[in-house]
């Protein structure tokens, strides 16, 4: 079902149609099978009519959403990820609705979750990680020149595409931040940053940490604060307890990267965009 060609000719017609800011409705596209089920509803394979192209629908509950009120977070997120346009985010090319659901078109990712990837392998080889966590550097610096923070990197927020690429796909707690600092408490508990868990304002910085906290559980299979209970875990995060297990065997070079991505003082962290220049990145990413 999956024509690479046939999609990139069907992806320019669906970026000039929602160009023109066409009005779409469940009649433009053909239902296949679901992909996924979510908190607020499920995602489904679906083709467009008129170009053949190969989308993700997917259709959320309105009576769900207001049950959860997050109806302004919905908003959000289809107002942030609708204008970006990166290959390592995820494309969204509009939404429609009717009286019961919501329906956001997004690009379809055939890779699947990178969560599943994650969970069948147990850990990513040191070349892929590189990889994965470069591309996700260019992509969230892209999101921060649009003055946009994420606030929920983590695996189940990533998918994989055609070419085994690594996307963005959730933007559920993304914010658009001129003003850059913040104080909501959001995103996922092994991932939040220092700032965060102990209530301090927080910038464009808390998606740094979430990359360091991302490439040591690709690394080595789990996150690095993992403790008994929330409490325990709030205090190793604060303490930036750091520890790097014997077992399995992580080079010095990737540990060295992780240690400047997860330092406490935010305005310390490593810079998004000396991420590919850093050696043990250099190293992997070569072309063999």
């Amino acid at each position: 079902m999956f024509d690479k060609s046939r999609q990139q000719q069907g992806a320019a017609d669906m970026a000039s149609k929602a160009k023109q800011g066409k009005q779409w409705s469940l009649k433009d596209f053909e239902i296949g099978k679901p992909l996924g089920r979510g908190k607020f509803g499920s995602v489904y394979l679906a083709r467009e009519k008129e170009s053949k192209y190969i989308v993700a629908i997917k259709v959320l509950q309105k009576s769900q959403l207001l049950k959860a009120g997050v109806e302004h977070q919905l908003r959000r997120e289809i107002e942030i990820q609708s204008h970006l346009r990166n290959r390592h985010i995820l494309r969204m090319y509009g939404y429609f609705y009717d009286a019961k659901r919501i329906y956001l078109i997004l690009e379809y990712s055939p890779g699947g979750e990178l969560f599943k990837r994650l969970t069948q392998k147990g850990r990513f080889s040191e070349r892929t990680s590189a990889r994965y966590i470069t591309d996700l550097a260019m992509a969230l610096d892209y999101c921060h020149s649009k003055h946009v923070i994420h606030r929920d990197i983590k695996p189940e927020n990533l998918l994989l595409g055609a070419y085994s690429e690594i996307k963005i796909a959730d933007f559920g707690w993304s914010v658009h931040a001129p003003t850059s600092r913040r104080n909501t408490l959001c995103g996922t508990l092994d991932y939040l940053p220092p700032e965060m868990v102990e209530g301090r304002d927080h910038d464009e910085k808390v998606d740094v940490w979430s990359l360091g906290i991302l490439l040591y559980e690709f690394l080595y299979g789990f996150p690095p604060f993992e403790a008994e209970g929330h409490s325990a875990t709030y205090r190793r995060i604060s303490r930036v307890d750091l520890r790097f297990p014997s077992k399995p065997t992580v080079s010095h070079e990737a540990k060295d990267l992780i240690r400047r991505l997860l330092v406490k003082d935010p305005s310390k962290r490593m810079a998004l965009q000396d991420i590919p220049s850093h050696p043990w990145v250099v190293a992997n990413t070569k072309k063999v």
